[in-house]
């Protein structure tokens, strides 16, 4: 009982990349000029579609939730592992652990969810056109946009409850940049494969089944462009559906790396590239994707800042 206690009492060691200090040292600064990146360029894009009522419509709605997700998504991994990397004492409280299983669990789920949601968004868009505003009514939309971020709790709950209860015998040290359930399952000292089943089939719901709904979406959607006469109509609606698609692949590419491929399969340091790439670059990758390729929304970005120029020299 007191080996099992231990890991609570004394918390966990996250080792990170600390047996590599010219690479943390690297990689701090990466991370940390990525994070503030991420927050800014996320909170100017849900300022952008709150304040500029030509972007009051579905994609922008779902767009702006998309951005929050990101902004505490990355900001329950990003702020713990910079101080964690800043000392030498890699200690992380038990608690601050299990906060952050749960908090990341959750809002990686209700991404996954939520970028499935825009898929069928945009299906509804290029293929319903006329039936568009009916389909994708106010009400519906806050109901998905509120059932993505509802499952991503429900998993959570049951996903890192289950995984919290797991002894450790007193085994602390995790060889990874932040606490994630498939490290804290590994690092169990009893037999986890009701676990990892579970953990396999919160994977396939949450990963899989959503990439699938989002090909099938864009495979009617590629079916309608196609039949668009005007070149112009067809570059607009590729350019508004591949930038979603850039966002899909990224992100679900890396997370099934980490969540669906074996672990003897994969390096300690792949595991960790690969969670730094879905926690703290894909959040940056969506601003910038978004905002680049998108005309409305740079429109309205610059539409806010001229604005806010002539504002301030008006009061000068």
């Amino acid at each position: 009982m007191e080996e099992t206690n231990n890991s609570s009492e004394k918390g966990f060691l996250l080792l990170g990349f600390s047996d590599q200090p010219q690479l943390e040292r690297f990689l701090f600064a990466i991370i940390l000029y990525f994070y503030v990146l991420s927050l800014l360029g996320n909170t100017a894009l849900i300022l952008v579609c709150c304040l500029d009522s030509r972007l009051h419509t579905p994609m922008y709605f779902f767009l702006s939730n998309l951005s929050c997700v990101d902004i505490c998504f990355t900001t329950s991994v990003a702020p713990q592992l910079l101080v964690t990397m800043n000392k030498k004492d890699k200690t992380m409280s038990y608690g601050g652990c299990v906060a952050q299983l749960y908090v990341a669990m959750g809002l990686g789920s209700s991404e996954c969810i939520l970028l499935a949601v825009m898929a069928y968004d945009r299906y509804a868009a290029v293929c319903r056109p006329l039936r568009y505003i009916a389909i994708m009514h106010p009400r519906f939309c806050a109901s998905l946009a509120g059932g993505a971020w509802l499952s991503g709790l429900i998993t959570s709950l049951i996903q890192c409850s289950l995984t919290v209860q797991l002894p450790l015998c007193g085994h602390r040290t995790l060889d990874h940049i932040f606490c994630e359930v498939p490290v804290l399952i590994k690092l169990a000292c009893v037999d986890t494969t009701f676990n990892e089943a579970e953990l396999f089939v919160a994977s396939v719901v949450f990963l899989i089944v959503p990439v699938l709904l989002i090909l099938v979406s864009y495979g009617f959607i590629t079916q309608a462009v196609l039949r668009i006469k005007s070149a112009a109509g067809r570059q607009k609606a590729f350019g508004t559906c591949s930038s979603h698609l850039v966002v899909v692949i990224i992100f679900y590419g890396t997370i099934i790396f980490m969540y669906l491929q074996p672990a003897n399969r994969r390096s300690k340091n792949q595991g960790k590239f690969v969670s730094l790439f879905y926690t703290i670059v894909t959040p940056l990758l969506n601003p910038i994707i978004y905002t680049l390729r998108n005309k409305d929304v740079k429109g309205a970005l610059r539409t806010l800042i001229l604005g806010s120029a002539a504002g301030q020299s008006h009061k000068d």
